[in-house]
């Protein structure tokens, strides 16, 4: 079965825009997470992991971007910043290229603002119209495609904490399938008001969790047609999913799931050299870990625990632990194998494998 190389990658987070930024962020230990200033509105925990001095107006210009909500704008600075790392030029790639990436439920600020507006504005109108592109899921990666002129195939992937890693699923089945040659795929979420309390009701009581914003992106393509200088990051060798139908088994599922995706891959747990895991606090970070010591026993592998850093990112967690991943392959002996492990409370595990290559191409990881 013929398998995808990540080419190239780029992240946005509390360290900047990206690959270099995000590996000396990860490399310094040094936490995003920051004490925020108050606002207008009172949020229920006042630690946050911000992208510094973000906005869609600064990164991508004043011309388009008046009516854009955060999570598009991370979006599209994403695509760009790849794009320009790759190089790549959608013109000349035409249908060959194309884009999946996760979300939440899009813009969940813009979609409460949005409704609120309806109720509340003047008639005969109450909204303002261009703000509901904002409001529809796909508002993002339907952006990213126009702003760049991406004509393959695209498409927006939810899945909770596991939406990176199942659209990186999804991408490899596009790319396998010959629907394109080329294809970006990864995931983002925005920082707001509204999403810190709705992630805050929806957490089991006494788990609390900085929030995170921003995202990342890889480039999948053919080893032997691969464009981008200095080689393929690493090969991705599969992912994996589960479902599970009671909090206690999950560990067991996701165990499962590691060792299955593992035998599928042709790998064994003794290849696998770095993990990076989801790291939820509470009882599913402990059935996280607990699935990884009946994976590997007493030789557990390093591990790379990228949300301590960079915050909850939510539907960007998946995407974000693959980046933390990638950044440190440059550490990695040439051949051996990487794992991302995640699980969503309302009850999937998931898992994602990668064999590193000789080198990072991000300069200082080696």
């Amino acid at each position: 079965m013929s398998r995808p190389v990540v080419s190239a990658w780029t992240a946005l987070s509390a360290y900047g825009l990206g690959a270099e930024p995000f590996t000396a962020g990860l490399r310094s230990g040094v936490s995003g997470v920051r004490t925020l200033e108050p606002g207008e509105e009172p949020v229920p925990l006042d630690r946050a992991a911000l992208i510094p001095d973000f906005s869609a107006k600064e990164h991508l210009g004043a011309k388009g971007t008046r009516s854009m909500d955060r999570v598009t704008a991370i979006a599209v600075a994403l695509v760009g910043q790849l794009l320009k790392d790759a190089p790549l030029d959608p013109a000349a790639s035409g249908d060959g290229l194309g884009l999946v990436l996760g979300t939440g439920s899009g813009s969940v600020q813009s979609i409460m603002d949005f409704t609120r507006d309806s109720l509340t504005g003047e008639k005969p109108y109450r909204v303002d119209p261009a703000r509901f592109p904002n409001t529809v899921m796909n508002r993002a990666a339907g952006q990213s495609a126009i702003w760049y002129h991406i004509t393959g195939p695209n498409a927006t992937i939810a899945g909770g904490w596991l939406t990176g890693l199942l659209a990186l699923a999804y991408a490899v089945r596009l790319w396998r399938g010959g629907h394109c040659r080329q294809v970006l795929t990864g995931a983002a979420e925005e920082y707001s008001v509204q999403r810190s309390w709705l992630e805050y009701h929806g957490r089991a009581a006494g788990e609390p969790q900085p929030l995170g914003e921003g995202g990342a992106l890889l480039l999948l393509e053919d080893r032997e047609a691969a464009t981008v200088p200095g080689g393929p990051v690493a090969e991705v060798l599969g992912t994996r999913f589960m479902a599970f139908h009671a909090d206690e088994t999950a560990g067991d599922t996701l165990a499962a799931c590691v060792r299955a995706a593992l035998a599928d891959a042709g790998a064994d747990a003794a290849d696998v050299e770095l993990v990076a895991p989801l790291g939820l606090p509470g009882r599913f970070g402990e059935h996280e870990q607990a699935a990884l010591r009946s994976v590997f026993g007493g030789s557990a592998p390093a591990q790379i625990r990228a949300s301590g850093l960079v915050g909850d990112g939510s539907a960007a967690a998946g995407a974000l632990q693959i980046a933390a991943l990638l950044a440190t392959a440059g550490d990695a002996e040439r051949g051996r194998v990487g794992l991302v492990t995640g699980l969503d409370p309302a009850g999937t595990v998931g898992c994602a494998l990668f064999r590193f290559a000789e080198a990072s191409t991000v300069e200082g990881a080696a």
